[in-house]
């Protein structure tokens, strides 16, 4: 098969990661795949042409509508000539759409990451254009009760697939590799607490920031790891200054080695105020970390509570500062089972294989149904 993802951007995103994870995948059981992100490559694309993927930007500009981009696209579909066009994220999404009524498009599936895509004129877009989409799917059980319940997407058109993991990669980590990384990072015997993305709004950052000086104050030792950047960051900086947290909150920058970060930390955090299925989460679990997370989007999907981790309410410092708390005080053995449990949970649900399996079987499903003579054959039984 000939798959082109069309994606809103290829940046650093968790979308971003999944759309270039699922490509490699794609690549690896033998498919043909072409990458296009709507605004100039970020570091997300940059690894994709460094992997050998044909990837290409519209070289559109964040926040400005540019109808060059869509014959700029329009030409490379004609030229391509893929089976299945597969759009992520909700600017790809409807630009997909639009394009079909101006070049031919076998397939057409698009990609939900979140439990909200933006407000009411977006979701009027989707409604109004569901009848150019073959197929949509969304990444959590909880965005699809509300797109179907508030009528965005009709429910026959809407499947969940999660985003998936590569489990090997965040298993194989050498426990010498994680003391490597302690060393580097000045930490000896204190609690690491990490969280990795971007300082924006949907992370609220200072919800976490407020929980973890409540969390300094029983455990003066504590540390906070916090990897990425974001518009956001300065602020998040001066909070910290302002809560007197100084050294313990480290802010690392983007890393390229996240695996062997997250091998180096005692626990996770993550205090968002909304989520989809965040890729960061699924790798968390996967590097067997303890989990803190607030119950929104897909995260109670990835944690189970009281077993491979705990949820706390958003918005909620105490809350989540009392939970951080409890995990810091379990013994040790109870902590590495709770998140061996995490592990094992990722590996049977979320293993990027099992997840490439399901675009797979759509793709072939989708091709069936609209074109039955040109459909990749599946073998007998």
């Amino acid at each position: 098969m000939r798959v082109c993802f069309l994606s809103t951007s290829m940046g650093m995103g968790g979308a971003d990661s999944q759309l270039l994870s699922a490509a490699r995948e794609l690549r690896s059981r033998g498919h043909e795949v072409l990458i296009v992100s709507m605004t100039p490559l970020g570091p997300m694309g940059m690894d994709a042409r460094t992997a050998g993927i044909p990837t290409e930007s519209l070289e559109m500009r964040r926040g400005l509508p540019d109808p060059r981009g869509l014959w700029r696209l329009a030409r490379l579909v004609r030229a391509w000539r893929p089976d299945v066009l597969h759009s992520h994220m909700v600017h790809a999404n409807l630009m997909a759409r639009v394009l079909r009524l101006v070049a031919p498009v076998p397939a057409l599936v698009s990609t939900i990451h979140n439990i909200y895509e933006g407000g009411r004129l977006r979701m009027a877009a989707y409604r109004l254009t569901n009848s150019l989409v073959d197929h949509m799917t969304i990444v959590s059980q909880a965005a699809f009760d509300r797109f179907v319940a508030e009528g965005i997407v009709p429910r026959e058109k809407l499947r969940v697939v999660p985003n998936g993991v590569d489990t090997e990669r965040f298993r194989s980590v050498l426990s010498v590799t994680g003391q490597a990384v302690r060393r580097s990072l000045g930490l000896d015997r204190e609690f690491a607490w990490l969280a990795v993305g971007r300082f924006e709004l949907a992370k609220d950052y200072p919800t976490m920031l407020r929980a973890f000086a409540v969390v300094r104050r029983e455990q003066p030792g504590a540390i906070l790891l916090l990897v990425g950047r974001g518009s956001l960051q300065e602020e998040t900086e001066a909070l910290a200054r302002d809560l007197g947290l100084g050294g313990a909150v480290r802010f690392l920058g983007v890393r390229a080695d996240v695996a062997e970060v997250m091998s180096a930390a005692d626990g996770y955090v993550m205090s968002s105020a909304w989520e989809g299925m965040p890729m960061v989460l699924l790798e968390a679990a996967a590097a067997a970390l303890p989990i803190v997370a607030t119950a929104v989007g897909g995260n109670h999907e990835v944690v189970r509570h009281e077993d491979t981790g705990l949820l706390v309410p958003p918005r909620d410092p105490e809350t989540l500062a009392l939970a951080m708390l409890r995990v810091t005080r379990l013994p040790e053995p109870a902590r590495r089972a709770m998140g061996q449990r995490g592990r094992e949970h990722i590996r049977a649900h979320y293993d990027l294989g099992r997840v490439a399996q399901r675009w797979e079987d759509l793709y072939r499903e989708v091709l069936a149904r609209k074109r039955p003579a040109l459909a990749p054959q599946l073998p007998p039984g």
